[in-house]
């Protein structure tokens, strides 16, 4: 065990892990074994290339001077904390990459303090040194300022540094000193992060993330801990609830670059894959079937955020998606709890509506994504806080919100953010940028994201991570505006449009189909206002100058899914189907909307 290492690599969301990982495969030979693999090589799936973020961690290995060392690549969003905290119980040490100009941000924080809970062994490498802004030297202050600041021991502050170029693919321990390769930083993960501590006994292996194969069924990953495992060995896995089952261990792989390679056992400290188990789930311990002693348990933060799912009642149901029914929408729920260990589903009386509980908007919005591109059609509910109660008073959870923009833009920002019962606590000036951060609550951030850039001319950048639960702040504003709500149903003309543009912004284009009761687009003022968007021009042979001028439409507005869901008011559903995402009143019929109304101010 003493030529193993297990490390993750932990960082902000943009500061460069990924692109890091690409240059450690090329220059231990990895990429020659694959002359088809791109850049970005393990953001494999869609939605992370698109959107240039890792979403899932993964595990590769690479071989150096005769060690082994296998890396596990973590997702940068708190949104997927659930992620970050299964994976790093693998490692023995992290590699902490730091963007040499921004420095330590909110998610940087986030995932070196459950590393620090962990006591993991910490390596800082301060990446993009070859940015023309860098300010190096100052990045190293705040990264020591952020350990203090979350307790780290003497042992962690004791810390080395590098300095690297991840798109280059070099690094180097000397601050302005250009690198030529990545061996300093190999070396350094050999002789700064333990080998793995074993203990002796029988076998010990705790599951922290899972896969799928249609030939092979369920596929547990995770750490030996304890003792070895072998194929054909008889084994049991400990539930979370306690229970004991047997099964057999059909096949065992082990990480060896971009590939598992099967083997007949695995030894202690090592990173495997197991086969076998048909009910498997992540945090079971897998032991000897004679002692079956179980690990602790994965703790993971509570959800923070929870939406109604339904089932797609709209007029154009089951046009677009394969999968309508609330039997299919309930068990690709119930499917997605088994690997996400975040995410929270409840039955409610109804049977086709689900209570969905997340720990952020893009941790839920993600999971929509992926569920509309396998072809389900279903509809969501405004997003919701989650309250506690203590000491008979309502909590609310806060988050911290960083906000850089040009200085001009600061009163802006922090008016705007102000409104939303927000609390500077931060304000500095990084060059021509100030950096402000705020206490704000989760609530406060519905739609600030576009007010922000809106009112900084797009140049702020926002992050925001969960902070702590605290009394509730206070009423926040919803929208201001109300919505273009479709009259009838049919194509949309040029000839309607034209002629409602004083009336609002809208989200539809000359010839979309749409429905009654659908939100073809944003009001100027407060209320809704029900428009004819199928009205056509009448003919007649009477002609006079001016009146055939051509329409001047100004673009639709096409909302993102997240930006749909920031939008909507508590009586506005999303309709989702893998091919367009619409926005709809819960009740489609006009009077059903006024009595619904009534019916809220009787009760109130």
């Amino acid at each position: 065990m003493n030529t193993l290492r297990n490390v993750a690599i932990i960082a902000h969301v943009d500061h460069g892990k990924t692109t890091l990982v690409d240059q450690l495969l090329k220059q231990t030979n990895i990429f020659k074994q694959h002359q088809q693999m791109e850049e970005r090589i393990l953001d494999s799936n869609d939605l992370e290339r698109e959107r240039g973020i890792t979403i899932f961690s993964k595990n590769i290995s690479v071989l150096y001077n005769g060690h082994k060392i296998n890396l596990i690549d973590t997702p940068g969003h708190a949104d997927f904390g659930g992620e970050v905290e299964r994976v790093l119980k693998m490692a023995d040490g992290v590699l902490l990459l730091v963007d040499a100009f921004e420095g330590p941000m909110p998610q940087t924080r986030f995932v070196l303090q459950k590393a620090l809970q962990l006591h993991l062994k910490p390596i800082v490498v301060i990446n993009k040194i070859d940015r023309p802004d860098s300010r190096a030297g100052e990045v190293l202050n705040e990264v020591y300022d952020l350990f203090i600041e979350l307790d780290a021991d003497e042992e962690q502050l004791e810390f080395p540094v590098l300095y690297a170029s991840g798109r280059e693919g070099w690094a180097t321990r000397t601050m302005g000193e250009q690198g030529t390769s990545l061996q300093p930083l190999l070396e350094t993960i050999i002789e700064s992060i333990p080998a793995p501590a074993c203990e002796a006994g029988p076998l010990q292996m705790q599951v922290t993330t899972l896969d799928y194969n249609d030939y092979q069924g369920r596929i547990g990953i995770g750490r030996v801990y304890r003792g070895i495992l072998r194929q054909a060995d008889r084994l049991s896995i400990v539930k979370r609830d306690g229970n004991v089952e047997s099964f057999t261990a059909k096949q065992v792989f082990v990480f060896e670059g971009l590939e598992r390679r099967e083997v007949q056992e695995v030894a202690c400290g090592d990173i495997c894959a197991v086969v076998g188990a048909e009910d498997i789930h992540i945090g079971d311990t897998i032991c000897d079937a004679e002692h079956p002693e179980p690990l602790p348990l994965i703790a993971v933060d509570e959800p923070t955020i929870s939406m109604t799912f339904l089932t797609n009642n709209s007029p154009f149901y089951g046009k677009e998606g394969r999968f309508v029914t609330s039997r299919q929408l309930r068990e690709r729920l119930f499917k997605e709890l088994q690997h996400n260990v975040a995410l929270r589903v409840e039955e409610t009386s109804s049977p086709d509506r689900f209570k969905v509980s997340g720990r952020g908007l893009l941790h839920l919005s993600i999971l929509i994504e992926n569920m509309r591109r396998e072809g389900y059609e279903l509809q969501v509910g405004q997003p919701r806080v989650i309250y506690r109660e203590a000491g008979g008073k309502k909590m609310e959870p806060i988050e911290i919100l960083v906000v850089d923009v040009p200085q001009e833009f600061a009163g802006k920002v922090i008016e705007l953010v102000g409104q939303r019962r927000g609390e500077m606590v931060t304000m500095e000036h990084k060059g021509a940028t100030t950096h402000l951060e705020f206490h704000i609550p989760t609530r406060g951030l519905k739609g600030l994201r576009s007010r922000l850039l809106t009112a900084t001319s797009g140049e702020a950048v926002m992050h925001h991570r969960f902070y702590q639960y605290e009394y509730f702040k206070g009423a926040i504003a919803q929208r201001q505006t109300g919505v273009l709500v479709s009259m009838g149903t049919g194509p949309a003309t040029a000839y309607a449009i034209d002629s409602l543009q004083d009336r609002g912004r809208f989200f539809i284009k000359p010839g979309d189909v749409v429905y009654q009761g659908q939100i073809v687009g944003e009001h100027v003022k407060e209320g809704d206002l029900e428009v004819n968007v199928q009205r056509e021009k009448k003919l007649t042979n009477m002609r006079a100058a001016g009146s055939d001028k051509a329409a001047r439409i100004i673009p639709a507005i096409e909302l993102t899914l997240e930006e749909a869901l920031e939008f909507i008011n508590d009586d506005e559903l999303v309709e989702v189907t893998p091919q367009s995402i619409r926005l709809r009143k819960i009740h489609l019929d006009p009077n059903d909307r006024k009595r619904a109304k009534k019916q809220e101010k009787l009760s109130a």
